[in-house]
């Protein structure tokens, strides 16, 4: 699979972010790919739909280009200002270039433990991540400005939460993620 990145956010100071890659899933599944929204970015849907396609999106390979990172962020979480607030569980792998020219992020939603993770395992549920997907898409459908999601990974994985779930990884399309 290749990719045509453009990593702006990558040569901010490294305060804005952390590098580091995804945590790898034990057995990443394709569950739903976003054909039209894929030929909207310019990418190829057979490429993301090929074995490099999804080891790329379930965080089990970086593709070529990318310069995965965690972003740092300030803002108001509980009723106050929180001047250190981060990804807790997504990891930016790049920025790419539609053909209209307008910048759009590729990022992991689920894709592991990241330093503002605050103990937490950094992953989603299958439940939550097709929720989004739905929703997301619904509002772009109504012209809503909203991300957008590429894909729908299973891991193969079992995580935790109030009961065990089958875990996911959510392909977060959005001109930015801040």
């Amino acid at each position: 699979m290749t990719l045509s990145f453009d990593n702006s956010y990558a040569r901010l100071p490294e305060r804005f972010y952390a590098r580091l890659p995804a945590t790898p899933v034990a057995a990443p599944r394709l569950l739903k790919l976003n054909t039209a929204l894929a030929l909207e970015l310019g990418l190829d849907p057979a490429a993301l739909a090929s074995a490099d396609g999804v080891a790329a999106f379930a965080g089990n390979l970086v593709p070529e280009g990318a310069e995965p990172i965690a972003q740092a962020y300030a803002g108001h979480q509980f009723g106050g200002f929180s001047p250190q607030l981060g990804d807790g569980r997504a990891i930016l792998l790049g920025e790419v270039i539609r053909p209209d020219g307008a910048r759009r992020d590729i990022q992991l939603k689920g894709s592991g433990p990241t330093p503002w993770s605050r103990r937490g395992d950094g992953r989603a549920g299958l439940g939550p991540v097709l929720r989004e997907y739905i929703i997301s898409e619904a509002m772009a459908a109504l012209a809503i400005p909203t991300t957008r999601s590429l894909a729908v990974l299973a891991s193969g994985e079992e995580i935790y939460r109030e009961t065990p779930v089958p875990g996911a990884v959510l392909t977060r399309i959005a001109a930015s993620h801040i």
